[in-house]
């Protein structure tokens, strides 16, 4: 529907809730029974009320605030009052700023995930955790903010060991203040033109042989369902949260096939992986909880979390040379092992379902069927090099104990 003028009639919730949002140019409603009042809907579906009216000798335009942290009963109480003053001569428009209501950054912050994260990123929680370090600005409106409170903030964050944390931190609230700048909430950005406060450098860390079959024996340790997630997801190369919210669905145990939905790949591509029998032997060792759909659960709502605990453990039961180390490191590993067995470069794209730019377009959609078959082959390869491995060190070990 397209709002080519400024519409008028008698607002109400309902109505207000039914507007869509615009498409292009934002568009105004007037609400016929307060004079001046209209609300503003932008192409992101913010919803803002301005009083329209003469002041000071001009024509202005009057924020009032966004909709529904201001009701629709508040924003005429509000207009009604702006009109009282201007008629008394006691209103000033440089008060009008000050007067109209921001929303805090915690109800920001809430709008912003429920409206936005939720239905636009796969990690919406990560994105409200992040937020969470400014929570001492929580009770602030955020048109208040000043760009010195975020730096601190930040500052505090690269002081606890965690600089890269900081970065993400400062990205989640860049995001944030543009989200509100599009509602209307606010005029210009506190942190519109700040660095990030750590310079990062790709990573680009490889296991070693005897690293592999370390953190492998390691794992073995945890036992259900922690062994086995660590295993599939080194023979798998695919990432932690792809595997670790595997479905009994997603499997194909008679043609042998993992495929992950596109609403659940981070790329947003579906993805084949084919299973070596590997890969088949430790999904059919494992229990399946009754009425529950996750291959690692303990509990049967939910799929398995606390890598970084996880990640913990294992550590403190390697060698003190296996050091800084990540789950992710093990899609770099198994894509440089296959690399060194022969495996092309598109094919190790094709298993890590991962956009090099090697193969694109319509050939991407195509190949993923069509290079099933070396994809296969690849990670067959790949499983043969980490169980040489783990055996190598089961036999430096049992040898050792004697």
């Amino acid at each position: 529907m397209s709002y080519d003028t400024l519409m008028k009639q008698t607002l109400t919730t309902k109505s207000i809730d039914a507007l869509k949002p615009a498409e292009g140019k934002r568009y105004e409603v007037r609400d016929s029974k307060a004079p001046g009042l209209h609300l503003r809907v932008s192409s992101t579906g913010a919803k803002v009320f301005y009083l329209s009216a003469r002041a000071d000798g001009q024509r202005r335009r009057i924020k009032i605030g966004p909709y529904p942290i201001i009701s629709l009963a508040d924003a005429r109480r509000r207009a009604t009052e702006i009109a009282r003053d201007i008629e008394l001569g006691v209103f000033r428009h440089e008060q009008a700023p000050h007067e109209a209501t921001a929303p805090t950054l915690r109800e920001a912050i809430s709008l912003f995930i429920d409206r936005y994260a939720k239905p636009n990123t796969k990690d919406w929680k990560g994105t409200r955790s992040i937020l969470g370090k400014f929570s001492s600005l929580d009770d602030t409106p955020i048109d208040q903010i000043r760009r010195k409170d975020v730096v601190a903030v930040l500052d505090g964050i690269v002081e606890s060991g965690t600089p890269t944390r900081a970065n993400r931190a400062l990205a989640a609230f860049k995001k944030l203040m543009n989200w509100c700048i599009d509602r209307d909430d606010l005029e210009t950005s506190p942190v519109a033109s700040l660095r990030p406060p750590m310079r990062e450098v790709a990573r680009d860390r490889v296991l070693e042989g005897a690293e592999i079959a370390a953190i492998w024996t390691a794992a073995d340790v945890e036992g259900f369902p922690f062994a086995q997630f660590v295993h599939m997801l080194m023979l798998t190369g695919q990432r932690r949260g792809e595997v670790a919210a595997m479905r009994w669905s997603e499997i194909d145990f008679d043609d042998a096939i993992w495929t992950l939905p596109a609403q659940r790949s981070k790329n947003g591509r579906l993805h084949i992986v084919p299973l070596t029998d590997a890969m088949v032997k430790i999904l059919r060792s494992l229990p399946r909880f009754i009425g529950s759909d996750f291959v690692f659960t303990t509990t049967g709502v939910t799929p398995i979390s606390g890598f970084g605990r996880l990640k913990e453990r294992l550590a403190d039961a390697l060698p003190d040379e296996t050091a800084d180390w990540r789950f992710h490191d093990f899609r770099r590993t198994a894509s440089t092992g296959m690399a060194k067995v022969g495996v092309l470069p598109h094919v190790i794209d094709a298993v890590t379902n991962h956009k090099s730019g090697i193969v694109s377009g319509v050939a991407a959609t195509y190949n993923r069927y069509s290079y099933l078959e070396e994809k296969r082959d690849a990670l067959a390869r790949w499983g043969k090099i980490v169980s040489a491995l783990v055996k190598s060190n089961d036999d430096t070990l049992a040898t050792a104990q004697h």
